[in-house]
């Protein structure tokens, strides 16, 4: 019974301290190529409750991404979704569309539902995000993934897209979501000599 006291009030007084710190990001993943990172987030979401017309079954996702500029050039850094659906593999009727929220998104955002989102009234217009990125510095942005299906009946498990990133390959970025999305040109990185 001793023990047990004695547990007690170890665990009592180390709670706050522990309860205070912060923890450190874990990325899906990270990439590195000429002097410029990107990090791309694990997703949060749920069951979409806005306004769907003809949508039936809407979910989303929030990804968050951050490029960082270690080179020693500034880059402007261009991102374009067109709202276009896209069919999922081996789930007839159920499709995704891939948007960028207007929202801005900063790491202190981390830890809040859906990283904070606000804005989900995007799902049916191209979208574009737009950035110079500064040497030693970086930029932060959300996208976000609205799923649903064209017929009413049964939620279908087969949507998939619990993970994505964003994908440098030369100057050209694409954005993948396995199996929905395998490799989707998005924009462009330019560098200012």
């Amino acid at each position: 019974m001793m023990r047990i006291a004695i547990s007690f009030v170890l665990v009592l007084w180390i709670f706050p301290f522990v309860q205070g710190q912060q923890i450190d990001t874990n990325w899906y993943s990270e990439i590195a190529s000429n002097g410029i990172s990107i990090q791309n987030s694990f997703p949060k979401g749920g069951p979409y409750t806005g306004a769907t017309g003809e949508y039936q079954n809407a979910s989303y996702l929030v990804f968050f991404t951050r490029v960082l500029n270690e080179s020693n050039h500034p880059f402007d850094l261009t991102l374009r979704f067109t709202g276009d659906p896209i069919a999922i593999p081996g789930a007839p009727g159920t499709f995704v569309k891939l948007f960028l929220p207007a929202d801005t998104m900063t790491l202190d955002k981390q830890s809040l539902f859906s990283y904070g989102v606000t804005e989900l009234a995007s799902l049916d217009q191209p979208t574009r995000f737009h950035q110079k990125v500064a040497p030693d510095g970086e930029c932060l942005f959300y996208v976000v993934a609205f799923f649903y299906q064209t017929k009413p009946g049964a939620w279908n498990s087969e949507r998939g897209g619990n993970r994505a990133e964003l994908v440098l390959n030369g100057y050209d970025l694409y954005y993948r979501m396995p199996p929905q999305i395998d490799s989707l040109h998005c924009g462009h990185l330019i560098f200012n000599h």
